[in-house]
C-alpha cells in the first residue's frame, strides 16, 4: 500500500486516478519542514521522515506558484505568503507588473526504503534538488551548491525519487468558486483553476503532471519488486 502524506483526501482521489483504486491510502504525518529556495530539498526531507515514521512505502509532494517577474516569489514559501498575505494581494501586486507570467509547480517525493537513483535528473547537471534528495554521499559531490539547510537535513542515506509537473499561466484578478489556495487568481487556457470543474483542473494541473510522470515509473518498480 502507498501512503500519500497529505490531510486533503482530495489528493489521494487524485493519485488514484493515476494508479490503481484501492492502492492508495492518506497518511496525516505532520513532517517538520526544513527552509530552501526549491521544493525538491523539502519533499525529499518530508519523504526520508515520513518513511521512518511510516515504515512503508510513502509520497509527499510540495507544491508553489512561481511568479516570472517576481524571480519566482512566493514559490516554496506560498503556504506562508496566503496565510499572511492573501491570494488577493498577491494578485494585486502582479497587477503593477508588465508581466503576470506565472507557473504552478509540483514536486512529488516517493521513499520505500529501496535503491534507485535519486533523482530523474544527474547528479552532475548540479541540480540542488536532486543533490539534497540524494543524501549525504551524492549531495556532497556538489561542494557549495546545495542550500545550507538542506544539506544540514540531508543526513539520511535513504534514496528519494522525484518527479516533477509544472503547468503555465498567468496571474488574474480573482475568478471562479471553485479550487483552493492561488486557484482563483491564476489563469491558464482562459480559465483560472478556480473555474475550472475537478476533471478538467486534474487533468491540467501540476500535481496531475507530476503523478503521470510517478505513475509510470511506479507501475514499472512494482512489477520489478
Amino acid at each position: 500500500m502507498l501512503r500519500y502524506v497529505t490531510t486533503n483526501e482530495g489528493k489521494v482521489r487524485e493519485a488514484e486516478s493515476y494508479l490503481a483504486e484501492g492502492s492508495v491510502s492518506q497518511l496525516d504525518f505532520d513532517y517538520p519542514e526544513i527552509q530552501a529556495d526549491e521544493l525538491g530539498p523539502i519533499a525529499a526531507q518530508g519523504a526520508r521522515e515520513a518513511f521512518r515514521y511510516a515504515g512503508e512505502p510513502v509520497l509527499v509532494d510540495d507544491a508553489g506558484l512561481f511568479i516570472d517577474a517576481l524571480d519566482g516569489f512566493p514559490g516554496p514559501y506560498s503556504a506562508f505568503v496566503e496565510d499572511t498575505l492573501g491570494i488577493e494581494r498577491v494578485a494585486e501586486l502582479a497587477d503593477t507588473l508588465s508581466d503576470t507570467r506565472a507557473a504552478f509547480r509540483c514536486t512529488l517525493a516517493y521513499c520505500d526504503g529501496g535503491e534507485f537513483a535519486a533523482s530523474p535528473d544527474p547528479i552532475d547537471r548540479n541540480d540542488r534538488g536532486a543533490a539534497a534528495a540524494a543524501g549525504p554521499d551524492e549531495a556532497s559531490a556538489i561542494e557549495g551548491d546545495t542550500p545550507p539547510d538542506a544539506a544540514d537535513h540531508a543526513t539520511d542515506p535513504v534514496p528519494v525519487k522525484l518527479f516533477e509537473g509544472y503547468v503555465p499561466g498567468r496571474i488574474v484578478e480573482p475568478r471562479g468558486d471553485g479550487g483552493f489556495g492561488y486557484d482563483p487568481i491564476f489563469e491558464h487556457g482562459g480559465e483560472t483553476f478556480a473555474e475550472m470543474d475537478t476533471e478538467r483542473k486534474n487533468a491540467v494541473s501540476h500535481r496531475g503532471r507530476a503523478l503521470e510522470k510517478f505513475a509510470e515509473w511506479y507501475a514499472d518498480r512494482e512489477v520489478s519488486a
